[in-house]
């Protein structure tokens, strides 16, 4: 679906750093053109999802977990006593690798909203599911957290299906059917939360343009009214030995009834989009290493460890000082 331009700024106009994606969907969301030109902004409020309770036409589209009973694709069991423990151990096998893990006192917060929720973020490490892992923990308790994963992979290390995970397969028609009835299957239920990594790949976190699978997009015309939230997740070194877990969270936006009518290509892109200026605000914020602008969720180990540091505890406490053990103290 090509856009109408007479129903949207022209691209000179739109603001620095705005995709071709991002006013394409801006110009389907403003609905039929007009004889007024619209302003930048008019068209702008618009396209954008509105703030939580505030999209157009939201009663047109019902919600998926109160209009339909959930279809016939089958979700993982998962564990809670399991989950339980593997969070824990999680977050003590993290605080052994990383010093902090921190989050902006300043900006948007993770947490359960009317909507069926999906959740992404950037694919930076290995550490990705262990720290995406512990952020429902803390952000969204009560949640039954699902996440789509290689089904060969899955099939290797089953343990994670007791922990929410559902196999897909990678890069067939069949995968691509298969994951948006799981989706939607997980979608439909009651404090359900939907986690992806789009990118479906390790890639640097400061890597521009942001590049998504398709999946995505499909999802706001299969699924129906939804809320998304993007999660920037960075691994710097600062002061310390170990390095700091840096999260952001960008604004939750909820897709409504007009949205349907949006290629997913478009939307693929807009979330894209999305994404990468959550990152950039987060890259911004690391580059200033002012642990005081962020709130600690947990500390690691900190300091040089073994004897060195009881060597020096000692005689702080000869001094009858506090013994510092982090470097950025000194």
């Amino acid at each position: 679906m090509k856009p109408d331009s007479s129903s949207g700024p022209p691209s000179a106009s739109l603001p620095k750093g705005e995709t071709e994606a991002q006013r394409m969907v801006t110009i389907n969301f403003a609905g039929p053109a007009t004889d007024a030109e619209p302003t930048l902004a008019a068209t702008r409020d618009a396209l954008l999802p509105q703030p939580i309770g505030q999209s157009p036409d939201a009663g047109e589209l019902h919600s998926p977990r109160t209009g339909r009973r959930a279809c016939a694709a089958a979700l993982p069991t998962v564990s809670q006593p399991l989950l339980s423990w593997f969070t824990w151990y999680s977050r003590r096998y993290l605080r052994r690798h990383f010093n902090s893990l921190r989050v902006p006192r300043a900006g948007p917060r993770l947490m359960k909203t009317e909507l069926p929720l999906v959740v992404y973020s950037n694919h930076a490490s290995w550490w990705d599911p262990l720290v995406a892992l512990l952020l429902a923990g803390e952000f969204l308790p009560g949640q039954r957290v699902f996440a789509p994963m290689d089904a060969a992979a899955l099939e290797q290390y089953g343990f994670f299906k007791r922990l929410g995970a559902f196999g897909v397969e990678q890069g067939t028609r069949r995968g691509a059917a298969q994951f948006l009835r799981l989706a939607r299957t997980v979608l439909q239920q009651p404090d359900t939360v939907l986690w992806l990594t789009p990118q479906s790949r390790f890639a640097d976190a400061r890597e521009r343009p942001v590049s998504f699978k398709a999946g995505i997009g499909h999802l706001p015309k299969a699924a129906g009214q939804l809320c998304f939230v993007p999660v920037a997740i960075e691994y710097v070194f600062w002061a310390e030995r170990l390095p700091e877990i840096l999260v952001r969270f960008g604004e939750p936006y909820e897709t409504c009834a007009k949205g349907m009518q949006l290629e997913p290509q478009m939307w693929t892109e807009f979330f894209a989009g999305q994404l990468a200026d959550t990152q950039n605000a987060l890259a911004a914020e690391a580059r200033q290493r002012q642990p005081d602008k962020f709130r600690c969720l947990w500390r690691g180990h900190s300091g040089v460890g073994g004897c060195y540091d009881r060597w020096r505890a000692l005689k702080a406490k000869w001094r009858g000082e506090t013994f510092q053990p982090q470097h950025g103290k000194l």
